[in-house]
């Protein structure tokens, strides 16, 4: 077991050690603030506070693990013998920067904790992040951190044991439009063919119509292929249907409908089912509890796994309330249109809230690409430019490699034929 020396044990340091070490590099660690335990340890130890003690591994301390509530600090990003990094040490410290500090800083989403201008989804902007404005986006840069950490401890203590993690490839399919027509009820399709009418849009309505008298031809219904697919490939799935009542930013098939209904059953028959809650659950905890008790209901199974409409994330109240409603994983961090690691790691976490002190019990993947940042490619070979990056370094830190697709996408018409590079990604990147 790995021993660290601090000068003290916080809430804070407790939180990112444990990330670091115990579920990014898999070594068992203990803390201690007393000189004498630590300097009769026989196994391997370090010192992370202000200045070593003797001439052990020192990691000089940042005091942003040692502190409460926000403040708005200055971060300088340097490089890092090919990686970028801040929270610079001095000389003493066997490594240039404060990796520990760095993490919390990112994991804990402390820059959506400062004054920033929201999007009009009431979103945090890609464009705000420290990462985006210092071209670290695309990268798994915690999880680096500690690989290149690790290799230097190993350096200094050969015998250092750790378990070893296993690269995982997690498709996660987002059903917040199960149908572009069918099921529609006899109101709906009629202000939806007038509303066809009044914008000329004659091929939408060609399709409306058709639609209505075989619903089975829905451009939205692909379910029966991917599950299919799914079989055929034989990687980690996750459907995430929207279960809410109809508004004006959530305008799903009604949830009384028994054909929608069925859907979703035969579909947790074969995957994992969860719920993406509605726009309107996150500003009533009450009508996200609804969603969740409704559909879990339905499926007979409990409702563990969340995603929120828009991946609209407000820290610290999104997963407050997610706690709240007794979610346990939750798998809406990252950025609709950009792709990347909004948290920086590639590794699941659980979310600390700054605001209280105190790490939250729900568990969240962050997901690496959203679909929707597709669209600003021409050719499907763009697109794999960019993922192939991603993935080679996801693999190198044995991370998660999860993507978020949407039903609403795979079957829709573009310069990119969805469903051949959904097909197509699935069998690059599951092992």
């Amino acid at each position: 077991m790995l021993l660290i020396y601090t000068h003290k044990i916080s809430k804070r340091f407790t939180y990112t050690m444990k990330h670091i070490f115990t579920r990014i590099l898999g070594i068992e660690v203990s803390f201690t603030t007393t000189v004498e335990d630590f300097i009769k340890h026989s196994g391997p130890k370090i010192t992370y506070t202000k200045q070593p003690l003797q001439n052990e591994f020192f990691i000089k301390s940042n005091s942003l693990l040692f502190e409460q509530g926000i403040d708005d600090i200055l971060i300088e990003v340097k490089d890092w013998e090919g990686f970028p990094c801040f929270f610079e040490a001095d000389e003493r410290s066997n490594i240039p920067f404060d990796i520990f500090a760095a993490s919390f800083y990112l994991i804990s989403r402390y820059e959506e904790y400062l004054p920033h201008v929201k999007d009009d989804l009431g979103r945090f902007p890609v464009k705000e992040s420290l990462a985006y404005q210092n071209n670290f986006l695309q990268r798994p840069i915690i999880d680096l951190w500690a690989k290149k950490f690790l290799f230097l401890l190993k350096e200094r203590f050969p015998e250092i044991q750790q378990r070893k993690k296993k690269y995982q490839f997690t498709s996660i399919v987002n059903v917040t439009t199960s149908h572009a027509f069918a099921y529609r009820g006899f109101v709906r399709t009629i202000g939806g063919i007038l509303l066809d009418l009044s914008k000329l849009k004659f091929l939408r309505l060609a399709k409306r119509v058709m639609v209505w008298i075989n619903p089975k031809k829905d451009p939205y219904n692909n379910f029966a292929y991917l599950m299919n697919l799914h079989k055929e490939v034989k990687c980690k799935t996750m459907f995430f249907f929207q279960f809410a009542d109809y508004s004006r930013h959530d305008k799903n098939v009604s949830v009384f409908k028994n054909k929608f209904r069925f859907l979703i059953k035969s579909v947790a028959d074969y995957s994992i089912v969860s719920l993406s809650a509605s726009y309107g659950s996150s500003l009533s905890n009450k009508i996200l509890k609804e969603e969740k008790s409704r559909l879990a209901n339905l499926i007979n199974r409990p409702v563990n796994y969340s995603r929120m409409r828009y991946n609209r994330v407000q820290i610290p109240k999104t997963y407050q309330d997610l706690v709240e409603a007794e979610f346990t994983e939750d798998y809406t961090m990252g950025y609709t249109h950009e792709m990347g690691f909004r948290a920086g790691t590639c590794t699941p976490f659980y979310f600390y809230d700054i605001n209280l002190e105190v790490q939250q019990p729900i568990r969240i993947h962050p997901f690496a690409v959203c679909d929707y940042t597709f669209l600003k490619f021409k050719k499907q070979g763009q697109v794999f430019d960019k993922l192939d990056f991603m993935y080679r370094e996801i693999k190198e830190v044995q991370g998660d490699f999860n993507m978020v697709f949407s039903n609403e996408l795979l079957g829709s018409s573009n310069r990119l034929k969805w469903l051949e590079l959904y097909k197509a990604t699935l069998k690059r990147y599951y092992v």
